[in-house]
């Protein structure tokens, strides 16, 4: 491997690393942000706030704000898949389950990602990557099951919760391929997303009011800090460094991390919500841990 393409390769290595931590800490923020706001109008001022955060990043970094008309229309079916149906469906789901259920079967976005950018942009798909995805799969198999027991809701709320999420999955599956489009390539990164979120924000708001009523916010410090980081730091910094990852790695290399994000996720409430590891939920951690580890040694 070149100097170059080895720097370029610890630069997504270290991107990967720094999304997986941040989304892994945001499962806790989401949860508690419902509980204040109704679901559907949380999601809204995340991306509206986001929305304006990453247009003064493409401000910063003097890139024209404005997409071509290829580009619009682009970011709009994006926005809808990736910041109106896929956000709505996970924190109505946190309503049925628990949010390190939501957290885990996210995990299997890898899937859908890969075989979606198969058909779609024929992204290839390496032996290793097969092998690892079956090996985290057993692991993520094993934390779903203890999950499933620890749920306090029963039988119905998690099937129920367990179907939203799986909705929300292939929502952003769609939008993951779409940004590894020969289109995507062609504009700037920070500028598409910046307008998938407008248009995300409007699909958010217009759900929101007919489905909760008229605007609720909660502007007590700690609501307000937690839209901050989902905003900004869950948002603003983490999505442009997970789309460059897929534009990098491909759609299926890059959702890897939502291998790793809820071992992420259980390790942050073992300490902040007391989390109790059980021998199932060790074991699909290590499992998942040794699937991301192979999928990710190879070179495609």
């Amino acid at each position: 491997m070149s100097p170059p393409a080895a720097t370029s390769q610890a630069r997504s290595i270290a991107a990967f690393i720094l999304v997986t931590l941040i989304w892994g800490s945001t499962w806790l923020v989401i949860k508690d942000q419902i509980s204040a706001v109704p679901p559907a109008w949380a999601v809204t001022w995340r991306f509206a706030l986001a929305a304006l955060g990453m247009f003064l990043l493409a401000l910063v970094r003097r890139e024209a704000l404005l997409l071509s008309r290829e580009g619009m229309l682009l970011a709009l079916p994006m926005g809808l898949f990736q910041f109106f149906a896929n956000f709505q469906f996970v924190y109505q789901a946190e309503h049925y389950i628990t949010s390190g259920l939501v957290a885990v079967l996210f995990a299997l976005l890898m899937v859908p990602n890969a075989l979606m950018a198969r058909i779609f942009v024929k992204a290839e798909v390496s032996g290793r990557f097969i092998a690892g995805s079956a090996v985290a799969l057993v692991g993520i198999a094993l934390l779903l099951l203890h999950e499933y027991r620890a749920a306090p809701g029963g039988g119905g709320s998690v099937l129920i919760g367990t179907a939203l999420t799986c909705c929300a999955i292939l929502s952003a599956s769609s939008a993951n391929v779409m940004q590894a489009t020969e289109t995507a390539r062609r504009q700037s990164v920070v500028v598409l997303i910046a307008w998938a979120m407008v248009f995300g924000t409007l699909a958010d708001a217009v759900f929101a009011w007919f489905v909760a009523g008229p605007p609720v916010i909660d502007t007590s410090p700690r609501q307000l800090a937690g839209l901050a980081y989902l905003a900004i730091v869950g948002s603003v910094v983490t999505f442009p460094l997970y789309f460059a990852l897929i534009r990098d790695w491909g759609p299926g290399k890059a959702a890897y991390n939502s291998v790793a994000v809820p071992v992420v996720a259980m390790a942050l409430s073992t300490l902040f919500e007391g989390y109790r590891w059980s021998a199932l939920a060790i074991g699909g951690a290590v499992l998942a841990m040794i699937g991301l580890l192979i999928a990710l040694s190879g070179r495609k």
